[in-house]
């Protein structure tokens, strides 16, 4: 049996069980835009889905919050390997409350396509902003050049959930989203980041010793520092940058492990804090001898 149709009028999840209810075999080709994804189906049961480069589970969740593309199901095509195990019944239900969340979540990402960019509200600080360190990983691959879907893959994580996070950050006006700027007589512009986005690592004021004992007794100093100035709400970004620097230097990282650290506790200390805070904090770092 062949079927294929638009997904503007019918909804995949309800696609899929027409085809598993007869128990068949076979593949969903799914097209939208530029993406392409399969939905394998062995005796009715979902075994194998593909959404570009993701396998499995998340990418039927991913598809099935299209709203439009075209599908085309090929009878008797069995995949390769098998990365789903789950039940229809538990998948198209996990897939269905998404599709729910994503309807709420598309009011302010109305693409994965956008690119995220921060938003700098330069007369007020931002005493208020809680961000986990989870939070943290998705906001540090925001560099204005990146969209959602690369976010995603360099962070190692669904595209859904970095939404759920931009969402927030969107709404508070922390961050806003742009349409990627197409390519003028087929040569790309290359974007700056804005210097908002990553305030620059503090220069060096006194050469330091570069032996790794000096180097973590000023990376110590640094991070207490950044911990009475910044407080409780970036000590997990804090924390977390110490650490790095630290295995960095325990094996060789040197001085460049140290400014990349500040680098970090900055772009976070814009985040969370605002500008105002962020200066006092690199004038206080310029008065160490880095």
């Amino acid at each position: 049996m062949s079927l294929q149709g638009s997904l503007k009028h019918l909804q995949l999840a309800d696609v899929i069980q027409l085809i598993s209810v007869s128990g068949k075999t076979g593949m969903f080709h799914l097209k939208k835009d530029e993406h392409l994804g399969q939905i394998y189906l062995k005796d009715g049961n979902i075994v194998h889905a593909v959404l570009d480069e993701i396998k499995g589970e998340e990418a039927v969740y991913e598809l099935a919050i299209w709203n439009d593309g075209e599908f085309n199901f090929e009878p008797e095509v069995e995949p390769s390997v098998r990365t789903i195990s789950k039940s229809n019944t538990n998948l198209l239900m996990e897939a269905a409350r998404r599709l729910d969340e994503w309807r709420v979540l598309s009011r302010k990402i109305p693409s994965l396509d956008l690119i995220p960019e921060f938003v700098v509200d330069q007369g007020s600080d931002r005493g208020q902003i809680q961000l986990n360190t989870h939070e943290w990983v998705i906001l540090s691959r925001i560099n204005g050049k990146s969209d959602i879907r690369d976010i995603a893959k360099a962070a190692n994580l669904p595209a859904f959930d970095i939404c759920k996070v931009l969402y927030g950050l969107v709404t508070h006006s922390l961050v806003s989203l742009k349409e990627a700027p197409e390519p003028e007589s087929g040569v790309v512009e290359l974007i700056e980041e804005p210097a908002s986005a990553a305030p620059p690592p503090i220069p060096p004021a006194q050469p330091v010793g570069t032996n790794k004992e000096n180097l973590l007794v000023l990376l110590d100093k640094i991070k207490s520092i950044c911990t009475q100035t910044l407080g409780k709400q970036a000590e997990a970004v804090v924390d977390k940058q110490y650490q790095k620097a630290r295995t960095d230097i325990e094996h060789g990282g040197g001085m460049g492990a140290i400014q990349e650290a500040i680098t970090q506790i900055a772009r976070a200390s814009q985040i969370l804090k605002g500008p105002t805070t962020t200066k006092a904090l690199l004038d206080q770092l310029r008065t160490l001898n880095l």
